[in-house]
C-alpha cells in the first residue's frame, strides 16, 4: 500500500468522550475515507503506526439536518473506523496524527 493511499484512507483520529472511554480497552477511532474498506483500514493502521490490528469495525454516521436563516441544510456525514489492537500494543494518536 502506497503512502499516498494510506494518508487518504486515514483522515484523522476521532476525539470524543466515547473514544477516550474505549481507548482504555485498547481500541481507537479514526475518521476514514468514504470508500475505505476494513482491509484498507487494517493495512493503513498497521503500516502507519507499526502495530498489529486485531479487529476493525466501520460505522457510517449521517450528517445532521440543520437550518440556517430559515433555509434547510445538512452537515456532511462521517465514516468512522473502530480499530482494536492486540494486547500490549498502543498508539499515541496525538503524536502521529
Amino acid at each position: 500500500m502506497s503512502n499516498e493511499r494510506i494518508h487518504d484512507t486515514l483522515r484523522a483520529p476521532y476525539i470524543s468522550e466515547k473514544a477516550a472511554r474505549i481507548g482504555e480497552h485498547n481500541q481507537y477511532v479514526f475518521v476514514v475515507a468514504p470508500e475505505a474498506t476494513k482491509a484498507d483500514v487494517r493495512a493503513a493502521v498497521e503500516h502507519m503506526f507499526e502495530v498489529k490490528v486485531e479487529q476493525v469495525n466501520i460505522v457510517n454516521s449521517k450528517g445532521k439536518v440543520k437550518s440556517f436563516r430559515s433555509r434547510a441544510g445538512s452537515r456532511q456525514g462521517k465514516r468512522k473506523a473502530y480499530v482494536r489492537l492486540i494486547d500490549g500494543q498502543t498508539i499515541d494518536v496525538a503524536a502521529k496524527a
